[in-house]
């Protein structure tokens, strides 16, 4: 991580790789249309990250770079790439923070790529607080974000990821640890059927109520998939 600003904002990645992202679509799509899909995520998560000017951008890559797809640097020349270091999600997201610190950052912020209608407006919320630990609680018991101010706090061991509990867990662990904590506004991650469908038509209404201009890529893909069945319209 190369210090610009005295924010990082780190966005957590998954390289899209055919039958390794997003499987729990699968009983709704095949394979390369959901890794299509998640490559559209992952451009509304980017586009994200390049809009928020109060901190230097960053993605994590998991398990490593083998698509070529963080590899253009036109598209990625103001953001810093890196392949995530750790056993689990925890220990990752643990050397991404001490990392950050490390190199001199004041508050640094792990966003995940699952929530391509994410208001950028609750990123930078994240870094205008002035509690020791911010998080964004998802729908589903995690979190879509997680931030800390100055220092590691010890929240990530003991957790299962990937389960309800994230997120009741890890408030068990920040009341431990006795730092202050700030709430985002509740949002939703997309893992399952029922979830695409539901963005889907909450990205439709934000485009005919004139709302903001998150998940247009993601928007745009899910317009040409027949959701009656694994049909891919192009």
């Amino acid at each position: 991580m190369t210090l610009e600003k005295e924010n990082a904002l780190v966005l957590f990645a998954r390289d899209p790789v055919p039958g390794k992202v997003k499987t729990r679509l699968g009983p709704l799509l095949d394979a390369e249309t959901i890794c299509n899909l998640y490559t559209r995520f992952l451009d509304d998560s980017l586009d994200k990250l390049r809009r928020v000017n109060e901190a230097d951008g960053f993605v994590g890559v998991y398990p490593a770079l083998e698509t070529g797809y963080f590899n253009h640097p036109g598209d990625l020349a103001s953001v810093s790439v890196f392949v995530q270091q750790g056993e689990d999600l925890g220990e990752r997201m643990r050397n991404a923070f001490v990392e950050g610190f490390a190199r001199g950052y004041r508050r640094v912020v792990i966003v995940g790529s699952d929530s391509p209608s994410l208001p950028v407006e609750y990123i930078r919320m994240a870094f205008r607080s002035e509690k020791d630990v911010v998080l964004g609680p998802a729908t589903d018991g995690g979190y879509y974000l997680i931030g800390m101010k100055g220092r590691m706090v010890e929240v990530f061991d003991g957790i299962e990821w990937g389960g309800d509990r994230v997120l009741s867990d890890t408030l068990v662990r920040i009341k431990a640890a006795g730092v202050g904590i700030e709430a985002l506004p509740v949002w939703y991650d997309v893992d399952r059927p029922e979830d695409l469908k539901f963005l889907h038509s909450h990205l439709n209404l934000l485009r005919l109520a004139g709302g903001t201009p998150e998940g247009e890529a993601t928007r745009d893909l899910l317009d040409r998939i027949n959701f009656q069945g694994t049909l891919y319209i192009l």
